[in-house]
């Protein structure tokens, strides 16, 4: 007899989270980000920890309720972080061997990212510079009362952003700080954005990547590639190292400054390319693109209800020689070591599950963070030398010693075209042998994305309801090389369609204790798109939960934040050019097909795929007879379900859930 229970939605409250590990690189002393709910379950808080090199004692470090970004100074003396106190951050720092921590920036609208100079004297510090036009802030528009309301003026295409809202007319740009005189410079300036942003080794230099107008592109919010500068910092001359061919994500000098390394891709495949390793020499020249036949994305490609914005930018080995990079494959996010000279790579942590962030010792070995499908997420440690790894913490062992959770069985079929799909069947926790259970399909967004081997709450909770849960990473997704994350371009609910099916068929028939007659679907953001799109093709599911979802690609294109490079990029075309094919691939324009009683969950501040796609479903529906429910979730944006308000997060869990339970025969 067992004393443990089921899952619930409301365990979210107890859950612990771990991030953003960094290694002293004097001490080796790992300092290391916990999050957890507020008290209130009002928001959340987190506060940085600290392990010694050997892993135990794991005791507080910082003392804040919104403490994030841990950077050790390159001498190991100080520990900088991000430190929030009202709305905006500032950069702290405390003594290496504790003490006080002092604020350092007082940046008007807060900093977003920093860095520090290879000698540990200054940071390099991104923040909102404000607009020449503004002449009154907004803190006090805040506070005044009386202030008679302004509209609106747009001009920029790109003028809003999920998570951020409308365009606040700032731009981002860099600042140099010296943290023991606390003095601060602007050192870029001008209508564009800086983005990623590293110092040189000997710390004469910076690089930063922006996207700036060209001949072709007059308006840079067209322009899909951006370029590197690099600015000397005495005399402040500014270098293009680019040829504007690129879309450029993490960038850093190599350690011998003589190239710049940069993870990007060309675009051969729009927004499905594959991102590459390219180097291109700081004196001049053509850049070299690496491992050119690796068929593997870079970077965390993973999706969990966890986290949001998982990764780490590349890490060089202590004799240059090498860097490592995560890498997204058969659905498990790994670290890879590869020689700057292109000669070879390797794996050197792996396994079934997902490395979401990494750092490196003194000695070179590697300490990282990573999820399973039983476990959200803890510090581990590598020794590459000895091929030993150790769990270095287990933030949640008090609340997984209480509870029964269902373990994924990973399975790959070949569809009817021959292509192998790998999926993943969960039974329900506590499951009887011989019984007939019935079963959820869930289906990934992106969908340049993928399932894996890392834990999802909203699944183990319907394997807690009694549901089967099965999920695959059907073409259109990452961890399958650049033909499978291609081919669903210019195709949305045609192959993909077929491949979900037919892994709804292979399930159903593989399975035995599988009900083919009482089956659900779910999905968000694509996923969304892909259970609209099902539900108005086939009856075999009794019931549907569509999560952020989208149902009309012709308005889609003007309301989404993303709307008109995405809707290009996806299904080749736009409203007046090509408004019978977007039409074609909208699920809205087979809603008199829909007859699965059908829930819609859609936050009402989400902006990349605005609320008016849930809402133009519904109402729909509803005019036609059908069952279905609409639920908004206030002030929610697209990433409600791995970021937003807790509370939210439980009662979007609850209504999942309930739904299924409501409509799926028992």
């Amino acid at each position: 007899m067992t004393d443990k229970r089921l899952i619930t939605p409301e365990d979210l409250y107890r859950m612990h989270w771990v991030n953003d590990p960094v290694v002293s690189p004097t001490s080796g002393a790992i300092a290391y980000v916990h999050k957890s709910v507020s008290e209130k379950y009002d928001g959340y808080r987190s506060h940085i920890r600290l392990l010694p090199a050997e892993g135990d004692q794991d005791v507080p470090f910082t003392s804040g309720e919104a403490d994030a970004a841990p950077a050790w100074s390159p001498d190991g003396s100080e520990l900088a972080f991000l430190r929030k106190k009202g709305d905006k951050p500032q950069v702290w720092i405390m003594p290496a061997n504790g003490g006080e921590a002092r604020p350092v920036t007082d940046m008007k609208h807060g900093v977003s990212t920093f860095k520090w100079s290879p000698d540990s004297a200054r940071l390099l510090v991104r923040s909102e510079a404000e607009a020449a036009e503004s002449t009154e802030s907004e803190e006090s528009d805040k506070d005044d009362k009386n202030k008679l309301p302004e509209e609106k003026i747009i001009n920029r295409i790109k003028y809003k952003a999920d998570g951020a809202g409308l365009w606040n007319e700032r731009r981002h740009h860099l600042y140099l700080v010296n943290p023991a005189t606390e003095e601060c410079k602007q050192i870029t300036e001008g209508d564009f954005d800086i983005h990623a942003f590293a110092w040189s080794p000997d710390g004469t230099r910076i690089a930063y990547s922006t996207c700036l107008a060209t001949e072709q592109f007059p308006d840079p919010d067209f322009r899909l590639t951006g370029d590197v500068f690099v600015m000397d910092l005495d005399s402040g001359s500014v270098t293009e190292l680019t040829d504007g061919t690129l879309s450029i994500g993490s960038i850093a000098f190599t350690p011998d400054g003589q190239y710049m390394l940069m993870l990007a891709s060309d675009l051969s495949c729009g927004f499905a390319t594959l991102t590459k390793i390219h180097l291109v020499p700081l004196s001049g020249g053509k850049s070299r693109v690496l491992f050119t036949d690796m068929d593997i994305q870079l970077g965390h490609a993973a999706v969990s209800d966890m986290r949001a914005g998982a990764g780490t930018p590349p890490l060089f080995s202590k004799d240059g020689q090498s860097v490592y990079i995560q890498l997204s494959q058969d659905g498990s996010v790994h670290i890879g070591r590869f020689a700057l000279d292109g000669s070879s790579y390797e794996l050197v942590v792996s396994g079934e599950r997902e490395v979401y962030q990494f750092a490196l010792t003194p000695e070179e070995n590697v300490v990282f963070a990573a999820a399973d499908p039983l476990q959200p997420g803890d510090l581990f440690s590598f020794s590459i030398a000895k091929n030993e790894e150790k769990r270095l913490t287990n933030c949640n062992e008090e609340l997984w010693n209480e509870l029964t959770l269902s373990t994924p069985e990973s399975f790959t079929f070949r569809t009817s075209d021959g292509w192998p799909i790998q999926g993943w069947i969960m039974k329900p926790a506590g499951f009887t042998e011989g019984t007939k259970v019935p079963a959820v399909l869930e289906i990934h967004g992106g969908p340049q994305a993928m399932y894996g081997h890392t834990f999802m709450h909203e699944f183990q909770l319907l394997a807690a309801a009694g549901y089967a849960v099965f999920y695959t990473n059907p073409r259109g997704g990452h961890g399958y090389g650049q033909v499978h994350v291609n081919t669903v371009r210019g195709d949305y609910g045609g192959r993909d369609y077929q491949d979900l099916m037919e892994a709804v068929d292979y399930v159903v028939n593989t399975y035995t204790y599988i009900d083919a007659s009482r089956l659900g679907v779910t999905g968000g953001s694509y996923g969304g798109f892909m259970t609209n799109w099902i539900v108005g093709h086939t009856d075999r599911f009794q019931a549907a939960v569509t999560q952020r979802s989208i149902s009309n690609w012709i308005s889609f294109y003007g309301v989404s934040d993303i709307g008109y490079t995405f809707t290009q990029d996806q299904i080749w075309g736009n409203p007046w050019d090509d408004l019978e094919k977007l039409w074609k691939h909208s699920p809205l324009a087979y809603v008199k097909d829909v007859h699965t009683p059908l829930l819609i969950l859609h936050g009402e501040q989400d902006l990349r795929c605005p609320i008016e796609q849930g809402e133009q479903l519904f109402i729909a529906l509803k005019r036609l007879g059908r069952e279905t429910q609409f639920i908004r979730f206030p002030g929610a944006d697209h990433n409600l379900s791995r970021s937003g308000h807790p509370h939210l997060r439980v009662k979007r869990l609850s209504h999942i859930v309930r739904w299924f339970v409501e409509h799926i025969e028992k």
